[in-house]
């Protein structure tokens, strides 16, 4: 493998009823930074069938060039059609970093493309950078510039790991959503649009599709919410929970809750915030009975206001909360319930 014919960062722009996810958006904005140290463009690779009128769009969030994949066969999600689709566009164009939001999706579509185009893929990333590896030099060793850095959770969240793929290319990283920052839209921008289309001929690996069921959510994702009140193991029980969610829904907000939580089976996963749950960017975080371990402060710390409310005088989360109150939740958060009912009534 000559690495030197990789060039350029592509991110693959994850659609569905043509509509680009919002992933595809928060992957151009890192691309756009991992671009700028290496001195090169952003492509973004947009896979279905009549999805050509999303380039715009892909160009105002950062892309400097769209790839567009159109057939039939991509109309809906099928891992072979896709995996082909996205490892042709690989081996034609020979990216030097492949970007792919880790969502069910691109979980699945990541690790087959990685394998057919013979690389290795650094899954759920939550940071990623351009350095040296390895990150110290070692004597007798090669330390090699401008690699891509990339950085997530490891055993179960206990630990992070930076990991490289310094032989190999594309470098290939799957992205947890949340973590990384959109750029503000520039309007009326355009990308160099190039059409390629591998050819596809269904066989006996291609799934078909009988009927589409989709589900209807009951509860705001915890991702959109701008209002989050978040409930640690210091909540005591699953019934005083019923405390956060009068809160919550005075506040027009949505309960959260950190690992410990979900462990012991009081919510369930997809409230989880966290390294090892979704990372989250509300306006307003309330962190209640939650201690503030790293794993947790990683998943919400880029919240715009963060107030926590502990017994204990000396937990780490007072160390990132913007405002702090020391004392018994089980008193605080039902006088802040009513008082914020007084304030709203009030001020109608």
């Amino acid at each position: 493998m000559n690495l030197e014919e990789y060039k350029g960062v592509y991110v693959f722009a994850q659609q569905v009823d043509n509509e680009i996810s919002s992933i595809a958006f928060e992957l151009l904005g890192k691309a756009k930074d991992l671009a700028k140290d290496l001195g090169t463009d952003v492509t973004a690779v947009l896979v279905g069938s009549g999805v050509k009128g999303l380039a715009d769009q892909l160009a105002e969030y950062g892309a400097d060039k769209v790839i567009v994949v159109d057939d039939p066969e991509l109309k809906d999600y099928r891992t072979e059609p896709y995996a082909h689709a996205l490892s042709s566009v690989i081996n034609k164009y020979k990216p030097e970093i492949m970007l792919v939001g880790a969502t069910a999706i691109g979980r699945d579509l990541g690790p087959r493309v990685s394998a057919r185009v013979a690389t290795g893929l650094t899954a759920d990333c939550t940071v990623l950078e351009i350095g040296d590896f390895p990150l110290q030099a070692v004597p007798g060793q090669e330390q090699l510039h401008n690699q891509l850095l990339m950085t997530r959770p490891a055993f179960g969240g206990n630990t992070i790991a930076t990991i490289a793929c310094p032989y190999n290319r594309p470098q290939m990283a799957t992205v947890r959503a949340g973590v990384m920052q959109k750029i503000d839209p520039i309007k009326g921008a355009k990308a160099v649009v190039e059409e390629f289309n591998p050819g596809f001929t269904p066989d006996n690996k291609y799934v078909e599709i009988l009927e589409i069921v989709k589900s209807v959510a009951e509860t705001v994702d915890i991702m959109d919410a701008k209002i989050l009140v978040s409930g640690g193991r210091g909540v005591g029980s699953p019934e005083n929970f019923k405390l956060l969610e009068d809160l919550a829904e005075v506040l027009g907000g949505t309960v959260s809750c950190s690992r410990a939580v979900v462990d012991s089976g009081w919510k369930p996963k997809d409230l989880q915030v966290g390294q090892t749950g979704k990372t989250v960017r509300p306006n307003v975080y309330f962190a209640i009975g939650i201690s503030g371990a790293i794993q947790h402060v990683a998943g919400m710390e880029e919240s715009d206001i963060i107030i926590a409310v502990n017994k204990d005088a000396d937990a780490p989360i007072f160390d990132v909360a913007d405002y702090g109150v020391v004392g018994d939740l089980n008193k605080i958060v039902p006088k802040l319930t009513e008082a914020l009912k007084a304030e709203i009534a009030a001020a109608k």
